[in-house]
């Protein structure tokens, strides 16, 4: 079985920890198809245990929610998307991208804000969860890197930081959008 490699709580000179996290699990799901199948089950609370080998492994505490829960659905995501790399879309264009609308749709707009109103680590992984799964299915990839590493800032001061974060790539006007204005004036 391969080895994730070493990592502290800050990562190490060859990225953050959640740099090391995705690249690995992309590289690895596109070898070993137990292992993608046995991550795809860790966004399950029933099954997420089937993971725990890999994240303690890769140095995640599983006594703590708030730090395992993102790696679960962030790798669970990953299993299930098997991008060729990482993407490029913050989480808050690649919720607007998955509607013909985009951040107008009003479909768009209730996940967002369903998002933008949770309180906890653990309730936004959940929430979380099928907003990554239709990306999934519309061909998304957000940036899965970023996606961890806001998780797991993802309370006290932090979390505002994190939800403005959210909130500003979704409502942000495009320079499509600033055309379309100007050419109704």
């Amino acid at each position: 079985m391969d080895q994730p490699p070493k990592t502290t709580t800050e990562g190490t000179e060859k990225g953050s920890k959640a740099e090391q996290f995705v690249s690995y699990v992309i590289e690895r799901i596109k070898q070993d198809n137990g292992f993608a199948a046995r991550l795809k089950r860790a966004d399950n609370p029933a099954t997420e245990y089937q993971s725990w080998e890999f994240l303690a492994r890769f140095g995640v505490d599983l006594e703590k929610p708030w730090q395992r829960l993102p790696y679960c659905i962030v790798g669970a995501a990953l299993a299930r998307a098997k991008p060729e790399t990482n993407g490029q879309l913050p989480l808050g264009v690649a919720i607007g991208a998955c509607f013909d609308d985009g951040n107008k749709s009003d479909q768009a707009k209730a996940r967002m804000r369903r998002l933008l109103a949770c309180t906890s680590t653990a309730e936004c992984c959940r929430i979380l969860r099928p907003l990554l799964a239709l990306m999934a299915s519309r061909g998304k990839t957000p940036n899965f890197i970023q996606i961890l590493d806001q998780l797991q800032w993802y309370s006290g001061n932090g979390l505002e930081k994190v939800r403005a974060r959210w909130a500003q790539d979704f409502y942000r006007r495009t320079d499509e959008d600033k055309a379309t204005e100007n050419a109704h004036d």
